[in-house]
């Protein structure tokens, strides 16, 4: 093998690689937050909705778990244009992140809602409580702590990594950057290598702060990998 690694050239384009770093952090960031508010709502309907709303929720819930990110992503972005519906690729991608978030957090949120003592909502109720200030003050710090290790998991293995999808529709974040900037010079290897340790610091980066955020406010210890 006389392969020649030429570093070099990734650590003259390594600002443009940061840019489409930052940009994932920021697509994962936005589309988790998009999914758990989708996903708290939903798994609230599941709980106290009358039962045709939980089977429009189950519908969605089954639709989007049963079917690949990919394939929702590229009907936002090749299907919608076809009868006058266009959208930016990012916002494709956003939506589409954002969409199959929620529809996988119904499902870890229902079973923290589900975990809650009966007699902490009976005292709620008790004490004149709405259903949403039931969601509010009861359910949601207990399943913060319940839930919280496997809701920063799905954040770090599922949304910042999955974003990569977007480089198949033209989106410049991390994975895109890289495939645009090898294609100019042929230097895949060095690039991908580059790119592979990036993603390594970049769950990192996001482990400690998520476990940080549960100690913080919700009194989780919270592992770091």
């Amino acid at each position: 093998m006389n392969y020649n690694f030429q570093f070099g050239v990734v650590w003259d384009n390594f600002p443009a690689l940061l840019e489409g770093a930052w940009l994932t952090f920021q697509l994962g960031c936005i589309a988790f937050g998009g999914g758990a508010l989708i996903g708290l709502i939903c798994a609230a309907l599941k709980t106290y909705a009358p039962w045709p709303v939980r089977f429009l929720v189950d519908s969605y819930v089954v639709f989007i778990t049963n079917t690949p990110a990919l394939i929702q992503i590229y009907f936002l972005y090749f299907g919608l244009p076809e009868v006058g519906v266009r959208w930016s690729n990012e916002a494709c991608l956003l939506i589409g992140l954002t969409l199959n978030a929620g529809a996988y957090l119904t499902l870890i949120l229902r079973a923290g809602f589900l975990s809650v003592r009966i007699t902490e909502i009976e005292a709620g109720q008790t004490l004149g409580m709405s259903p949403f200030q039931q969601v509010r003050y009861i359910i949601v710090p207990h399943i913060a702590k319940s839930i919280y290790p496997a809701l920063a998991n799905f954040f770090i293995v599922v949304l910042v990594m999955g974003t990569s999808v977007g480089a198949l529709i033209g989106v410049d974040e991390l994975t895109g950057q890289a495939i645009n900037l090898s294609s100019v010079n042929y230097r895949w290897l060095e690039y991908f290598t580059v790119v592979a340790c990036m993603y390594v610091v970049l769950t990192f980066v996001a482990s400690i702060g998520l476990a940080l955020l549960g100690r913080w406010a919700f009194r989780v210890k919270a592992r770091i990998f």
